[in-house]
């Protein structure tokens, strides 16, 4: 690992209740005794307090919660007034392409807008201030979709082909507009899909257990053959943190396992650990059915993380076959929550159809 430039003491995580903003607010706390964590949330259908309950329990002297918009402008600053955060992790985002589809100002909205309002507010609170952060987290998406051979790498142009790939390219071009007009320290890190614990069910693995399990049909978007670069949500938050620290301003990381699936052959084998699992008369296999595809549907994405390995000295520890195991054996434990999620957002109805 290289010499720390950047020490994180108090971070402000936007959406931390989200997804990965909850993998990444534990990971934070459990790695680092000396860091406090102020976690941004809107508690919008994605963004579940519930996912921290433990962490506003048991460690409440490094742990705020504050509920309110990254577009909130008078908010967002009274945040950086009371908390005086030293790093930002800027993750609050819209995130599911179909929804972007139905709506897309929603994206526009919180995606480009309120990132522009979290750049303002740290700009003006760390005037004259060396020892400040802010970190953004993007997506491979912004890159548009790849032939059959390739990958993403950091130089990569950007050709965004829905909504929201479209709104968070406007959002990585913000962050460096940032970087080269104010000089605003900044990182950026794209990365491919993620997958683990506390994933809203409305995204692929999710959305495949929980459907299964209700016996219902298993939708697979057109022929199934897009293909997906996995990457597990621990080995993502360990790459942020390690950029966060490590990685000089302006620069931009890109963060996947090549683990390629074609999502026809991702969800086979999810229905075969089901199985295994949580044994089915007729298995789960014949509920698998094909739907009309996404309108723009990116046929594949891949990352090419090999600066992050050789320059900062990450690697992805997760076997994927492994942790997609683990990750069908938490939601089977977990199925309270994933229940409740489906019932009050109607989780896994179909989207985006235009």
């Amino acid at each position: 690992m290289p010499a720390a430039l950047h020490t994180p003491h108090t971070v402000l995580v936007t959406g931390g209740c989200g997804f990965i903003g909850s993998n990444l607010v534990r990971y934070l706390l459990s790695q680092h005794q000396d860091v406090q964590v102020i976690n941004l949330d809107a508690l919008t259908y994605a963004g579940n307090r519930v996912n921290l309950n433990d962490i506003e329990r048991d460690d409440s002297a490094r742990y705020r919660f504050v509920h309110g918009d990254i577009g909130d402008e008078t908010l967002v600053r009274r945040v950086f007034a009371e908390h005086h955060p030293d790093t930002v992790i800027h993750l609050a985002a819209e995130s599911h392409v179909d929804r972007a589809i139905d709506d897309p100002l929603c994206f526009v909205r919180t995606n480009v807008l309120g990132t522009a309002v979290l750049l303002q507010a740290a700009r003006q609170a760390w005037v004259g201030r060396a020892d400040v952060r802010f970190h953004h987290v993007s997506t491979d998406e912004v890159f548009g979709s790849l032939g059959p051979t390739g990958r993403f790498t950091e130089d990569s142009t950007y050709a965004p082909s829905n909504p929201y790939s479209a709104s968070k390219a406007g959002a990585d071009h913000l962050v460096r507009a940032w970087f080269r007009t104010y000089g605003m320290p900044v990182t950026l890190s794209n990365c491919s899909n993620n997958f683990g614990p506390y994933q809203f069910p409305e995204k692929l693995i999710p959305l495949i257990i929980a459907r299964a399990l209700a016996g219902e049909s298993l939708p697979i978007f057109g022929s199934g053959q897009q293909v997906r670069d996995w990457l597990h949500v621990e080995d993502h938050c360990r790459a942020i943190d390690l950029i966060v620290r490590c990685a000089a301003p302006g620069t931009t990381w890109h963060v996947g396992a090549s683990n390629e699936w074609s999502n026809r052959a991702l969800v086979e084998h999810l229905c075969t650990v089901l199985q295994d699992l949580r044994p089915r008369a007729d298995g789960y296999l014949p509920l698998i059915t094909h739907v009309a595809d996404r309108p723009g549907h990116d046929q594949r994405y891949a990352i090419d993380a090999t600066r992050l390995v050789q320059e900062l000295g990450w690697s992805a520890r997760q076997s994927f076959v492994g942790a997609l195991r683990s990750t069908v054996q938490w939601y089977l434990a977990h199925q309270e929550w994933v229940v409740d999620l489906v019932q009050r957002h109607d989780a896994t109805a179909r989207r985006g159809l235009g």
